[in-house]
């Protein structure tokens, strides 16, 4: 899969805002300061496609790409303690919006630090997919901070304690593009679903 042209649709900010698809939709979740943004202008191609920022909860809004064959979502990040309960609260309506549509979502891509086990924050969202019954994929993020061993080690205790299988797990890098081709080859799997 190679993609060209990728580019910024528009942002929601309450449910009658979302788009309605027209073609397969991923969605890209994770805590504040995961990854999301800098993942998606690896895939992209493209340096500020996404906003990024090196202050978690950046990202506000469900934010919509248009990456050719496919929308990709991007999701407000949860589990920052930084902000208001009222501010937290929203965030976490806004998700639970988004998922309610679950026949409009394709495949969600839940990004974790690959150094660190999944938080509370990230099981939480594990169930509550596994719950919905949404096809998801964890991408371990800020691959390139450890040795492929290391990767390795570290992907098999997070899918053990995540309860998933490794295969349901892909380490990527968006510094150093590790990992792109095999999430690239996971896309055109769900695309041709």
């Amino acid at each position: 899969m190679d993609i060209k042209d990728a580019k910024f649709i528009t942002s929601a900010a309450r449910e009658e805002q979302f788009l309605k698809p027209d073609k397969p939709m991923i969605a890209v979740c994770g805590k504040s300061n995961s990854g999301k943004s800098t993942l998606i202008n690896m895939l992209a191609n493209k340096k500020g496609l996404a906003k990024t920022s090196s202050a978690p909860g950046r990202t506000r809004l469900v934010n919509y790409f248009d990456f050719g064959a496919f929308l990709l979502a991007d999701l407000p990040g949860y589990g920052y303690a930084a902000v208001s309960k009222e501010e937290q609260a929203k965030w976490a309506k806004t998700l639970d919006a988004f998922f309610a549509r679950k026949e409009e979502i394709s495949h969600v891509f839940v990004l974790s630090d690959i150094r660190r086990d999944p938080s509370a924050d990230d099981m939480q969202m594990l169930a509550f997919l596994n719950y919905h019954i949404l096809p998801f994929t964890l991408l371990a993020t800020k691959a390139d901070k450890l040795s492929r061993m290391k990767q390795r080690e570290r992907a098999r205790k997070v899918a053990q304690s995540a309860g998933l299988g490794e295969d349901n797990i892909i380490a990527v890098s968006s510094l150093t593009g590790e990992g792109k081709d095999k999430l690239l080859k996971k896309i055109e799997g769900i695309l041709s679903l």
